[in-house]
């Protein structure tokens, strides 16, 4: 027999007090009155004997209210995670020093957060294509939570290009190289990069127009030249001596197989038409002009 939902205990209806870190992810909780181990564990879908082994109590001890529990696992090396990390007054993990033979689901595991949330806190775009080439040096400090941002921001317009992706952004008040770099997966340095108008401390006034792609910063591997429409979404690009499939794709905000997408050959076979100069390193032959959209795809 199932049991009634109404019955089932959420996070939400525990009366207790909640820690929350950045994300909104409850790594301590206070208990109230009439509050078990089974409780609360299910409340946070945890198990009974991972809760219970977290606050070091043996399984299906009783609680007292007021009792505060971690909800992560306990502060101290894991598989996986075996570097230092900083917290905050109140036990949230702030940051981490990435030790040897770390791995992503380590370091997520260890902090209670998700490998998506790891990546939004450092502003990385792609937390599995990036989790080697980013995270796993061992000596590095990677953010472990997003800096506090104006609750006004990331309300402003976006421009996307023909597969969805946001190539600019028009800034609101409360806006900020932060709460960008978080919505968009863009670190500082990129930011400023992309705008060279925009610097460090200085405000970005409502309404600016912020480029969140590589675009007229050329990038090696992506060199050549492009045109675009009257909102600024690139739509051609033709290629230099040394460009890759790879790089062309991140200078405009595409994926590879996108780029692909807008270059389909006519007939079965190839899945593009454009040539290659080395097809195991994906270098794309000189001089030819290619699709950057899906909407106005070129097909020979």
């Amino acid at each position: 027999m199932k049991s009634d939902p109404a019955e089932q205990t959420t996070a939400d209806n525990l009366a207790g007090l909640k820690v929350l870190d950045s994300f909104g992810n409850v790594d301590f909780y206070t208990t109230a009155a009439g509050d078990t181990l089974a409780k609360v564990a299910a409340a946070f879908e945890l198990s009974e004997t991972k809760l219970a082994g977290f606050n070091k109590l043996p399984a299906g001890a009783p609680v007292r209210q007021g009792t505060k529990l971690r909800l992560i696992p306990p502060s101290g090396p894991v598989a996986g995670a075996r570097g230092a990390a900083a917290t905050d007054a109140n036990g949230i993990p702030l940051s981490y020093v990435v030790a040897d033979l770390d791995t992503l689901d380590g370091i997520a595991y260890r902090f209670g957060i998700t490998e998506d949330q790891l990546a939004e806190a450092n502003k990385v775009p792609y937390v599995h294509e990036q989790g080697n080439v980013y995270f796993l040096h061992p000596g590095r400090t990677i953010a472990l939570q997003k800096k506090p941002v104006d609750p006004r921001s990331g309300k402003g317009q976006a421009t996307s290009n023909s597969f969805g992706h946001a190539i600019y952004y028009t800034t609101v008040d409360g806006d900020s190289l932060d709460s960008l770099g978080y919505k968009f997966r863009r670190t500082t340095a990129q930011l400023l990069e992309y705008n060279p108008g925009l610097s460090v401390g200085s405000p970005l006034p409502a309404g600016t127009k912020v480029t969140l792609m590589p675009g007229e910063a050329t990038v090696d591997g992506a060199r050549g030249t492009f045109s675009r429409n009257a909102d600024g979404v690139p739509l051609t690009y033709t290629t230099a001596a040394g460009d890759t499939e790879r790089q062309v794709a991140f200078r405009f905000n595409l994926e590879p197989a996108e780029l692909s997408a807008a270059n389909r050959p006519k007939t079965a076979g190839p899945r593009t038409w454009y040539e290659f100069t080395s097809v195991p390193d994906g270098e794309l032959a000189a001089g030819q002009t290619i699709s950057l959209s899906g909407a106005k795809p070129i097909t020979k």
